[in-house]
């Protein structure tokens, strides 16, 4: 059966004016006249795309897509109109990225990364919803540096990113502050492989070597607003929703802090050292 989304080798079984149709011993297509390679005649065997037309016909071109069936790809939004986003797939017909089928909402010009499905009516759709089209046989290891795309925030798990642009991983909610969006490209380091290969991450370096970056950051916020108005006695969610980082991390911060003797600690918060 002939497939929208597929690449396939069809066999030319009549011309008319119209194009050649083209079959499978059991379906046939139209391929276009403009489209038909120059000399080919019945019999001869063509490699095409089937999608659909702007009357929901199955069509087929020669033209190689940008994406096919089941498969991920970055493409760019030509327009936004009031059904979703069309994108270019390189064809004459355009791909929709429904509304319900977005993690963030685009504009036009921006890349998206998406994959391509059938929706309910057979016709080609794309998705921003990856984690089903995603692979799991990354070649990514505890603690290597990987860089991937943030493609959706889910407030229980976390944040999920395609590795890659491929390889399925999460940044579990505990590691994930908020300090990024849906469709970010986003810099990580893998903190664990599960049993099913997909990839555990945080934004984070290990913590030895992420306290410099968190006590300058704490010290930058003490220097702008002059001081911090809570201490590392602090409720763990004051402290998340006032510095992005987790309690055990801001108190290794500050003691890097006043190690430095960059700080002094009040009761009513805390305050840079004089220096003087």
């Amino acid at each position: 059966m002939i497939e929208a989304g597929r690449i396939v080798e069809l066999e030319i079984k009549k011309m008319t004016p119209q194009g050649a149709y083209l079959s499978d011993g059991v379906s046939e297509v139209l391929l276009p006249s403009k489209q038909i390679p120059e000399g080919a005649a019945p019999g001869d065997t063509l490699t095409v795309f089937i999608y659909r037309d702007s009357k929901d016909r199955l069509i087929s071109t020669v033209r190689e897509p940008l994406v096919k069936l089941g498969e991920i790809a970055r493409l760019k939004v030509k327009e936004m109109t009031k059904i979703g986003a069309f994108l270019d797939m390189g064809l004459e017909r355009d791909l929709l990225l429904p509304f319900h089928e977005m993690t963030r909402q685009p504009a036009a010009g921006d890349e998206v990364l998406i994959a391509m499905y059938l929706d309910k009516s057979g016709r080609l759709c794309a998705t921003e919803k990856l984690y089903e089209y995603l692979v799991s046989d990354s070649p990514y290891a505890r603690d290597d540096e990987v860089t991937g795309t943030l493609y959706e925030i889910s407030r229980n798990f976390g944040a999920f990113v395609a590795v890659d642009d491929m390889y399925s991983a999460l940044i579990p909610a505990r590691e994930f502050g908020g300090e990024a969006k849906a469709g970010d490209r986003v810099t990580c380091r893998v903190t664990g492989v599960k049993p099913d290969g997909r990839l555990n991450l945080s934004m984070r370096k290990k913590a030895y070597l992420q306290i410099d970056d968190d006590a300058q950051a704490i010290f930058d916020m003490i220097e702008k607003n002059g001081r911090l108005d809570f201490t590392d006695k602090a409720e763990p969610t004051v402290i998340k929703e006032k510095t992005g980082l987790s309690k055990a991390a801001f108190k290794r911060a500050i003691g890097h802090l006043l190690k430095e003797k960059k700080i002094l600690i009040k009761e009513d918060g805390i305050y840079e050292r004089d220096q003087n």
